[in-house]
């Protein structure tokens, strides 16, 4: 029983160190695009930018008590240095949660910026926003210690019907286990970070557990040979 749960903390701290680097492209890259696009670097703070007024709201009043409870310099440089009522939107994004960020992309009423956002990734709107979301999920889990290794999670990922990277047969994949989780965390490493070595790492941990049942992870036979995992 030790030996499990000194497998599920290991694999949780790899799977938050991960998604942590997924998280800051994220923040710079929506950010970035946005004022590119838009032509406004405090776009993520302007109504007419999003399609739902009540969602728009919800943000903004997340985004004033981020900001309201944050120390740190940059933030504590525009409020005594400029006087727009908010910082622009790279300062924003980097004082909001995974799942702030999601709810932003959600409601960008601009189809083209959702899909400039989404192509960096070389993926559609859909199933970025819906990544996103099993993503932020599998952090908060990581963050609060929850069981990740044998769990059957409730969220069901999106499936991408064209990429242009290498994508994996899930047709002998169970989407609600981790290690589909893995294969979408590797499919955003290799464009934020192509030299990562997330394969190596997650192989090494296997290879330090080897009594570990890899099918309750769901962890197929030949895994090792899927071209995303080369």
């Amino acid at each position: 029983m030790m030996m499990l749960y000194r497998f599920d903390k290991k694999l949780r701290i790899v799977l938050f160190n991960e998604i942590e680097k997924i998280e800051v492209a994220i923040r710079s890259i929506l950010a970035n695009i946005g004022c590119q696009e838009l032509g406004n670097k405090y776009w993520i703070t302007k109504a007419e930018y999003f399609a739902n007024t009540n969602k728009f709201r919800q943000t903004l009043a997340v985004i004033e008590k981020e900001l309201a409870a944050s120390k740190e310099n940059y933030i504590e440089n525009f409020r005594q240095n400029y006087i727009e009522d908010y910082p622009p939107a790279w300062m924003i994004t980097e004082v909001l949660s995974f799942g702030n960020l999601n709810y932003i992309y959600s409601n960008i009423a601009s189809n083209r910026l959702r899909k400039l956002i989404a192509d960096y990734f070389e993926l559609n709107p859909q199933v970025f926003t819906s990544w996103l979301t099993v993503l932020a999920n599998l952090r908060n889990m990581c963050c609060h210690h929850a069981q990740v290794w044998n769990r059957d999670f409730m969220l069901n990922p999106a499936e991408p019907r064209k990429v242009s990277k290498i994508w994996i047969d899930t047709s002998k994949l169970d989407k609600k286990k981790v290690f589909y989780r893995l294969f979408i965390i590797r499919f955003f490493l290799s464009a934020i970070s192509p030299s990562n070595n997330f394969n190596g790492k997650i192989a090494e941990l296997l290879s330090k557990f080897p009594l570990i049942d890899i099918t309750a992870i769901g962890f197929c036979k030949d895994w090792k040979d899927e071209s995303l995992w080369q």
